[in-house]
C-alpha cells in the first residue's frame, strides 16, 4: 500500500508546508525577500556562488590542489579555500584570475554567465 504524493512543498498528509506557519501570521518567502535584496544585488550574488562552484569544479577538472592553485594565482592555500567557500571577502576579480588559472577560459566563463541571466544583453 502506497501513501499519498509527496513533493517537496508537501507534508506526508497532502497538507502544504506552508500551512500552519501562514495559519500563525507568518509569510513564507525567498532569501531574497527576507532580506530585503534589491535584483541587482540578488544577481550578483547569485553570479558569485555559481562562480565558486565554478572554481572548485575546475580546479578538480584540471586536477589541482587549493595548495597548486594558490602557487600559481601567488596566494594561499587558505585564500583559495574561502574563495570556493563563497567567502563575502572574496572579489569576483578574485575569482576570475583563479578561474583563469585552473584553464577556464572567457569563451566558458561568458558562456556561464549569460546562462545566468539571459536577458542581459538583449535589445
Amino acid at each position: 500500500m502506497t501513501g499519498p504524493s509527496q513533493t517537496p512543498e508537501t507534508h506526508e498528509h497532502g497538507h502544504s508546508k506552508n500551512a500552519r506557519p501562514e495559519a500563525a501570521g507568518w509569510k513564507a518567502g525567498s532569501v531574497s525577500d527576507f532580506l530585503d535584496l534589491t535584483e541587482e544585488e540578488a544577481s550578483y550574488i547569485e553570479l558569485k556562488l555559481t562562480l565558486n562552484d565554478l572554481l572548485e569544479t575546475s580546479r578538480n577538472e584540471a586536477s589541482l590542489t587549493q595548495q597548486e592553485l594558490a602557487k600559481r594565482m601567488k596566494s594561499s592555500q587558505s585564500r583559495v579555500a574561502k574563495t570556493e567557500a563563497g567567502d563575502p571577502a572574496g572579489s569576483i576579480d578574485l575569482l576570475v584570475k583563479a578561474l583563469f588559472q585552473t584553464g577556464v577560459s572567457s569563451e566558458r566563463l561568458g558562456s556561464v554567465i549569460a546562462e545566468l541571466r539571459p536577458e542581459y544583453g538583449q535589445t
